[in-house]
């Protein structure tokens, strides 16, 4: 199958918090065990957008569930994903990227966001995604159809949700991908782009190399894993988000 990234923890696994937090190695090998699960995904490059409601339907985040459904005949599923018309399957050099790590770490030197940022630049690993965590139920399954039919509009590149595990009271949570982390523009304008599909919740966004690195909340570095933070003011007029470079400590937009 078709992969986006190796990804984020389904849940709000090392974004939000639990009660008791665990280590940023427990939040990766969670985070790795959900990519190895099959994944079901809407590919609108192959298939035709008159089975997209039928798809959504049947494939609603709340109730397709993280270990498997026996009575609907349903193994493990790790992600649920519509890509774009335009997708294209990032290229990396993940290999190089691993090795310069390793360098980096035993070389002394600090490890903080420009350190991390000129290892994704020098590896094009530079893709990024918006994080929406939500509840089970109407919350999740609202804001994921919003974000989905974006992306069939050519709103948004591609996104992915979490299923329901009911094993878990965690949250699912929605990823909604930018192409460069470091184009502040382009994910400033993806954070429009949801804004303006419906969803209003707590964004935060988080490069993708610091998942492909490990970098999960309670790193032993003290590394913030998300790099913006976008709140919607339904006050302001005309409505629209507050973001903050948490890197810069400055509001954005």
């Amino acid at each position: 199958m078709e992969e986006i990234q190796v990804e984020d923890s389904p849940a709000n696994w090392g974004e939000m918090g639990n009660p008791e937090p665990l280590s940023a190695e427990s939040y990766a090998a969670e985070a790795m065990a959900a990519d190895m699960e099959p994944w079901i995904v809407f590919d609108s490059r192959k298939t035709p957008r008159a089975e997209f409601d039928r798809w959504l339907e049947t494939n609603r985040p709340s109730q397709v569930r993280r270990f498997g459904d026996e009575e609907r005949g349903r193994g493990p599923v790790g992600w649920i994903a519509v890509y774009g018309p335009d997708y294209c399957p990032p290229t990396a050099d993940l290999d190089g990227l691993q090795e310069s790590w390793e360098r980096l770490l035993d070389s002394g030197r600090p490890v903080n966001f420009q350190t991390v940022k000129e290892l994704a630049l020098n590896h094009g690993v530079l893709s990024g995604k918006w994080l929406m965590h939500l509840d089970t139920g109407f919350k999740v399954d609202h804001a994921w159809e919003c974000v989905a039919r974006a992306i069939l509009d050519g709103k948004m590149y591609t996104a992915k949700v979490s299923p329901h595990d009911s094993k878990s009271d965690s949250k699912h949570v929605i990823c909604a991908y930018s192409k460069d982390f470091t184009d502040e523009r382009a994910v400033m304008r993806l954070d429009s782009a949801i804004r303006a599909s419906g969803v209003k919740c707590p964004l935060s966004y988080k490069p993708d190399v610091y998942t492909y690195l490990g970098i999960y909340r309670n790193n032993r570095w003290k590394l913030c894993p998300t790099i913006y933070e976008s709140k919607f003011d339904l006050e302001c007029v005309p409505r629209r988000s507050h973001v903050l470079n948490k890197v810069t400590n400055l509001e954005v937009m």
